[in-house]
Formats: structure tokens, sequence, C-alpha cells
């Protein structure tokens, strides 16, 4: 049972959607918490692409991210994460990590630890939280849930742009590639996949602004939880 004192808002949606973004946006207007969950799971992947182990070997995997030591705080770009110590905020969004994180992402035994954590990290806040499951999996009583979409073409130009501006190269063609594989592993997977919560309010971000995304969930925020 998820123990809470505070009010949880879940964004859930596929990868490149925007809804970083707009918790990140969300969390600072409302004076929030704010908690990238993805950002945990592309913690996990580093790590054991770090020391060597198969992203396919299951075992491997789980005791790798049962063992390691992953903690958040707040950053200027929204959160800073820390693996055993080291601040690996940067390194988690690489390509190589982004390739390999839904396969790491669809272990149980690594949602178990990673949901675990999320808990504990939203127990005594008001938190905004992003991810795949936080609606369906991670708080499925969660004050308030939106799920975010967007074209792939569009998700693909944005996450283009944003790795650019970090210096790193590639290409559009293999960030959509990257976007459409993770979108169907994401979907697939039989351990909490991706998918809207019944309860959740639908966002299509195609063509809306960063600035139009945050005032629509935050009007929304503010009638329904009356904030």
């Amino acid at each position: 049972m998820q123990k809470r004192a505070g009010i949880v808002i879940a964004i859930d949606g596929v990868s490149g959607s925007g809804k970083s973004t707009l918790a990140k946006g969300l969390a600072a207007r409302l004076g929030f918490v704010y908690l990238d969950t993805g950002a945990m799971y592309r913690a996990v992947t580093w790590k054991v692409l770090t020391d060597g182990i198969g992203v396919h070997d299951e075992s491997r995997v789980v005791a790798a991210a049962r063992r390691l030591s992953l903690t958040v705080a707040p950053g200027d770009a929204g959160m800073k994460v820390f693996v055993d110590g080291a601040d690996v905020s940067e390194e988690i969004r690489r390509p190589y990590v982004s390739d390999n994180v839904s396969v790491v992402a669809a272990y149980g035994g690594v949602r178990e630890r990673m949901v675990g954590l999320q808990r504990e990290i939203a127990a005594d806040h008001n938190i905004v939280l992003e991810g795949r499951d936080v609606g369906t999996v991670v708080f499925p009583n969660a004050d308030l849930k939106f799920f975010i979409d967007a074209s792939v073409d569009e998700r693909a130009k944005r996450r283009l742009a944003e790795l650019q501006a970090k210096g790193i190269a590639t290409s559009l063609e293999d960030v959509r590639k990257n976007i459409e594989e993770r979108d169907r592993i994401d979907s697939g997977r039989q351990v909490s996949p991706l998918r809207k919560a019944p309860d959740a309010l639908a966002i299509d971000s195609t063509g809306m602004t960063i600035d139009e995304k945050t005032d629509k969930a935050l009007a929304i925020a503010r009638e329904r939880l009356r904030l």
C-alpha cells in the first residue's frame, strides 16, 4: 500500500512527448517537488553498461539495480541523479543509454526496486512525478493524472534539438528509430506496460509550445485540486 502525506500529480506519456518539460514547469509553478522517474531507470542502465553487464542478462541487471545507491536532488535543469555518489545527470542522457534503457526498465526486479524508491521520495512531499507507469502502478491513487502524447515526427525533432543543445551528435532518423523502438518495448512489456490510466486526462502536445502545455495543465490542476 502506498503511503503519502502530500498531493501527488502523475504525468505519464510516450518518449519525447514533452512530459519532462511539462512536469518540471508544473512543479515549479505550483511549488511542488519534481521527480523524473525515467531518469532513475536511465541511471540503472548507465550503471549496468559501465560495469560491463549485458543488458539482456536479467539476473545480473536486477542484482546491480538492487545493489546500487541511487539518490536524486533538485538541480538547475530540474533534477540531479547520483549513482554511488557520482553525479551522472548528463551522462544518462547520452544515446548509448537511451538505446538500452527500455530493455533494462522492462525487468520486474528493476521496476520493483525503482518503484519502492519513488514512493519513498514522494512520501512526505507535494510532488509532480513523470514517467511511464506513475499513474497506473507507482501511484494509482494519485490526486491528478495526465497522459501526454505527440506525433512521432514532432517527438523526434524535439529530442534531436535537446541532444544537439548538449553537443551530442546524432541524426533525426536515428532519433526517430530510437523513439519508435522505445514505444514498442514500453507498450509491449509484460511488467508495467506504458498505457493511459482510465482516469488520466489526455493532452496531445503536437504543435503546442511549452507555455501552452504548462498553462493548460496548471489550469486543470488548480481547478481539480483547488490549489
